[in-house]
């Protein structure tokens, strides 16, 4: 078992994912993919956006620039934000992936204040960094400073009761159900307060 704080694995997933360079974009062919992603036909895609048959079949084909209201109807039609709309697929992204990581199978590793499993690890280049914690810390002295890293982060409690604390806000007391969500570049610590250790669950972003 390897022992890394959490910004290592943090740092470790992120740095595996790679970057790629973004073409331009054919918003007809955007549109006509997205719709046949969902096996429908033009009428059917028309009907759900709420547009004309023939309006839908220019926009697919490049013969007419959609008004920002028509590109609404569409986003709301396709389930997606308007944004969506301008952002083309990475070439090698792979379509309906999914990992299962059953209980206790996670891949471990302990620190001196958090013991992690690490989950869907067999996943590559996530937007999102999940896994379970056990919290052995008891005092903000076993902490060597704050944790900080980039993007965002959820924290569920599971078991237990923890205490949050962060940078900027007093510390707050967690029990099974509570979360928080805040920014992960913000110092932050977690320590068990209840006798047993606390299990939470955490989901950090890595875009």
């Amino acid at each position: 078992m390897s022992t890394q704080d959490p910004k290592s694995l943090i740092r470790i997933a992120r740095d595996s994912g790679d970057h790629t360079e973004v073409e331009p974009l054919d918003l007809g062919a955007r549109v006509r993919e997205l719709r046949k992603a969902r096996k429908w036909t033009l009428e059917q895609a028309a009907t759900q956006a709420g547009l004309a048959r023939s309006t839908l079949s220019k926009i697919e084909n490049g013969q007419m620039s959609p008004t920002y209201d028509a590109l609404k109807k569409l986003a709301i039609g396709l389930e997606i934000s308007v944004p969506q709309l301008f952002t083309p697929p990475q070439r090698d992204q792979v379509i309906g992936r999914m990992a299962v990581t059953r209980t206790g199978e996670g891949a471990a590793h302990a620190t001196t204040t958090y013991e992690h499993e690490l989950l869907a690890e067999t996943l590559t280049k996530k937007q999102m960094l999940p896994y379970r914690a056990r919290v052995r810390a008891r005092s903000m002295d076993e902490f060597e400073g704050w944790v900080r890293h980039d993007g965002e982060e959820f924290m569920y409690v599971l078991t237990g009761v923890v205490r949050l604390y962060t940078e900027f806000y007093e510390p707050v007391e967690m029990r099974r159900g509570d979360s928080a969500y805040y920014d992960g570049s913000m110092g932050h610590n977690v320590m068990s307060v209840s006798d047993e250790d606390a299990t939470i669950l955490w989901v950090t972003s890595l875009a």
